[in-house]
């Protein structure tokens, strides 16, 4: 199908003298080709009766636009306004639509989003809290007469240790992100409808698939970090000023493509959620569906990371000063550079603002991706009328027994 469907509204084509082109002709002879003779008793304008047993079609109200240079609504596409049973209209969205819903869902079904969300965040930021003051090693002291080379080493061993010290929190912090995302797939599809869904519901739907998207998020991340080390490899086995010119224009490299899969199977979990496939299926979906339009989803992607980073920031900044009032033990971590000799006060303050900002940015990016998911079905499969016969509206066939937005 093409990438704008839709239909035109049924009716008669315009008359041929609405514009005022048509030239209205002579009038009428006589049979006998003689010039007419109208009677001079003409009865007035606007007077006619309508005919027995009708009743007269009220008047036309004003459209707006009319009179003030402007066309009426969806006169240049002929089409009436897309049906709205949730968050979006049922038609190709845009850029704002998608971020608008997003948000709208969130504002709408805040009882259950920020539920989801808030406990989310509440894990793993206790998580990382925990990890930071008793997992991470302190950094170790910096040798003001080490050569470069002992430097760039002493640094990796820093962050190897750190590393090691923050898995269990990586760790947690991916489980609890697929659930999140896994629930407010299935909220984010019942808004779709305008079909609010408890928590209750959402884990009993999307409870079967979680393992299912656990594996698919370490496929997609295991992909990306090979892709990245393959490129960095041989600046690493060549060495040298070679070596590392060729690692880093292989690294470059390496995140290019990376990012070129991120996005090639960015609609791979809700495929995978609402469509109810396996995950190579999801991704080969996910593949199908942005194909001819990897660079508007690479856009939109960006804008919302970028929109949420500012967000995340303007939230971040007052609790980290607020922190830093609270406990100088953070501000000599912040110089040093380990999170290891933070203090509780910067930690909990900080954490707070961590949490805030997580309730807030979940739902609008896992938001975005849903929407996107179904904005891409409406433009290649008309997905739009599944929706509308799913949301129970008239002229469009009985309502189906499920009630997500998946085929």
């Amino acid at each position: 199908m093409n990438d704008t469907p839709g239909w035109t509204s049924p009716g008669s084509a315009p008359s041929d003298d609405q514009d005022g082109s048509r030239v209205p002709g002579p009038a009428p002879a006589d049979a006998n080709g003689s010039a007419p003779q109208w009677s001079k008793d003409q009865p007035p304008a606007g007077q006619w009766s309508p005919p027995t047993g009708r009743t007269p079609a009220p008047p036309r109200p004003p459209v707006r636009g009319q009179g003030w240079g402007g066309p009426p609504p969806n006169a240049h596409w002929g089409r009436p306004p897309a049906a709205k049973p949730g968050v979006i209209p049922l038609r190709p969205l845009g850029v704002g639509e998608i971020l608008d819903g997003a948000v709208k869902t969130l504002r709408t079904y805040w009882r259950t989003v920020l539920t989801i969300s808030v406990t989310v965040a509440v894990i793993t930021q206790v998580a990382s809290i925990l990890a930071q003051r008793y997992l991470v090693p302190a950094a170790p002291a910096a040798n003001p007469d080490a050569t470069p080379a002992e430097a760039l080493e002493q640094s990796l061993d820093s962050a190897q240790a750190s590393l090691i010290g923050l898995g269990p929190v990586l760790l947690v912090t991916l489980m609890a992100s697929v659930a999140c995302a896994a629930l407010l797939t299935v909220v984010i599809s019942r808004a779709v409808l305008g079909r609010p869904v408890s928590l209750s519901s959402a884990w009993q739907e999307a409870r079967p698939r979680l393992l299912q998207l656990i594996g698919l998020t370490l496929l997609l991340a295991a992909m990306a970090a090979a892709v990245v080390l393959t490129g960095m490899l041989p600046g690493l086995l060549i060495g040298g000023a070679a070596g590392a010119v060729l690692l880093l224009l292989g690294g470059f490299g390496g995140l290019a493509a990376a990012a070129w899969l991120i996005v090639r199977y960015s609609l791979a979990s809700p495929a995978l959620m609402l469509e109810r496939q396996g995950v190579i299926p999801s991704l080969k979906r996910s593949a199908k569906l942005v194909q001819g339009s990897w660079w508007r989803m690479c856009g939109i992607i960006l804008l919302t990371q970028l929109l949420i980073l500012v967000f995340s920031m303007i939230i971040a900044i007052p609790f980290a000063i607020a922190g830093i009032a609270a406990d100088t033990d953070g501000f000599s971590g912040l110089l040093s550079g380990s999170t290891a000799t933070f203090g509780w006060p910067f930690l909990i303050i900080t954490g707070i603002g961590s949490v805030i900002t997580s309730a807030i940015t979940y739902p609008i990016s896992a938001g975005v991706t849903v929407l996107l998911y179904v904005d891409q079905r409406i433009r290649r499969e008309a997905l739009d009328l599944e929706l509308a016969r799913a949301a129970g509206l008239p002229g469009y066939g009985p309502t189906p027994g499920d009630q997500t937005v998946g085929g």
